[in-house]
């Protein structure tokens, strides 16, 4: 059978893509061997904020209302409960899912589906034992995590006593220690979930700073505020063996080690590209990743990637763009895809966000410019509703012009704010551009003007 499209991958990119050339009447086929939503849904980004909201809830409910004149007579947090939602919420959102793929007539086949060959009339695609002909083809098989070369890892993972991302977020019982390595964006977020819901969390991490690219003062002030809750955070300390019940580093030539009852592995992700045939049709990929243009374009005639797959920002957000462009770019309507102002959150308890340019990158690039850092206590709503809070908000714009370049935050609520900026970013605004832009009072979002004028 022949399609205009087939899609190799039900996550965000690939079930975006699908939604959307379905839409325009291309005859589409996705191929997802595990659940519609892909990773993001099932087995990060939505999963985890269920987890935070709920321990978010269950630190008010535990002393934090006290602040603002609320006292409840005991808090406890039912492990299995919180489980238990957090699998309703998925299932919700993956039927939602489906049903889109419905309306929009997109065929849906569970199974692996590995390219096999290029034809007269299009590219072949087997899948479940039969052969498929894609006029195009996007390939968004998205990430994984990455297993780290460490002394018996493999029998840590075999015994359960070591977790990846996906076994993180479905255990019933709370560990009593909990060592994470890897200090990035899950393994902080999990870092603010378990220390809430009652487990010792260390954190152990190569760099000398945690939260990988994000502004250096906003990140000393996150693991300044995690410390204080009570998390450990090893710096610049190399892990050398995880063997049941103990982690091994190394830390200033000297090894150490940590007792844990549980380990999370959280030290990155890579691209799935292997097994799925792309040397069939000769795909370029660099770094283990596809190499794509600015159309999504790889270096094979009507083949597309989208999604983690391509390595340029592994970010959902990204992903559905990426998609779009993509799906555009076959329906012959001019788009291009631009990674100057893709935003980035830490949903940890505060949030931490960005978008553009840091100091650091833009030093980096040699770019010209001022920054602009204003306390979050500028801003009333904030102040109103983050008792004792100490975020911060900076603001990099370019000297002579003052077009906006970046901004980087810690405060909630970050994440729901943070996509103002985008826009200001992407649209190349200006200073005076945002001051004649009226922002409701009171509200957190006001913090940008402040920082500015």
């Amino acid at each position: 059978m022949t399609y205009d499209l087939v899609i190799l991958g039900g996550g965000p990119a690939g079930y975006r893509a699908a939604e959307l050339a379905g839409h325009h009447g291309l005859a589409t086929l996705l191929i997802e061997k595990n659940a519609l939503g892909g990773v993001c849904l099932n087995e990060g980004c939505v999963p985890s904020k269920t987890l935070l909201q709920s321990a978010k809830l269950y630190d008010y409910a535990k002393g934090e209302s006290k602040k603002y004149g609320v006292t409840s007579a005991s808090a406890a947090i039912d492990q299995k409960a919180v489980i238990a939602r957090k699998d309703g919420v998925v299932k919700m959102l993956v039927s939602g899912i489906a049903a889109q793929m419905k309306k929009n007539k997109v065929t849906v086949m569970k199974t692996a589906g590995t390219i096999k060959e290029r034809s007269k009339d299009g590219i072949v695609i087997s899948a479940d034992g039969q052969d498929f002909i894609a006029k195009h083809l996007i390939i968004a098989t998205g990430s994984e995590s990455i297993c780290p070369k460490i002394d018996d890892v493999e029998n840590a993972l075999k015994t359960g006593f070591a977790l990846t991302n996906k076994e993180i977020l479905s255990l019933t019982d709370i560990p009593k220690t909990l060592t994470i390595i890897g200090g990035g964006v899950i393994g902080l977020e999990m870092a603010s979930y378990y220390q809430s819901v009652g487990c010792q969390v260390t954190v152990i991490e190569m760099l000398s700073k945690i939260a990988g690219p994000v502004d250096t003062e906003i990140s000393a002030l996150l693991q300044k505020q995690y410390e204080k809750k009570g998390v450990t955070f090893l710096l610049d300390a190399k892990v050398t063996k995880v063997e049941n019940g103990t982690v091994s580093y190394e830390k200033d030539g000297k090894t150490s080690k940590v007792k844990a009852e549980k380990v999370l592995l959280s030290i990155g992700r890579k691209a799935v590209t292997t097994g799925i045939g792309l040397e069939n049709i000769g795909v370029t990929t660099e770094r283990g990743a596809i190499l794509t243009d600015d159309r999504m374009k790889t270096n094979v005639a009507g083949v597309f990637a989208a999604g983690d797959v391509n390595g340029k920002s592994m970010l959902a957000h990204t992903a559905y763009r990426e998609a779009e462009v993509a799906v555009n770019t076959i329906l012959g309507k001019k788009d291009t895809m631009r990674y100057n102002a893709v935003p980035s959150v830490i949903y940890t308890n505060p949030e931490v966000a960005s978008v553009g340019e840091t100091a650091e990158t833009a030093t980096a690039k040699g770019l010209d410019f001022t920054e602009k850092k204003i306390p979050m206590q500028f801003s009333g709503r904030y102040v109103a509703e983050n008792e004792g809070g100490e975020g911060i908000c900076k603001v990099l714009l370019e000297k002579g012009s003052e077009k906006i370049l970046g901004v980087s935050m810690i405060a909630n609520p970050a994440s729901e704010i943070i996509f103002g900026m985008a826009i200001a970013i992407e649209r190349e605004l200006r200073a005076h551009d945002l001051q004649k832009v009226i922002f409701p009072h009171p509200s957190v979002a006001e913090i940008f003007r402040e920082a500015i004028f």
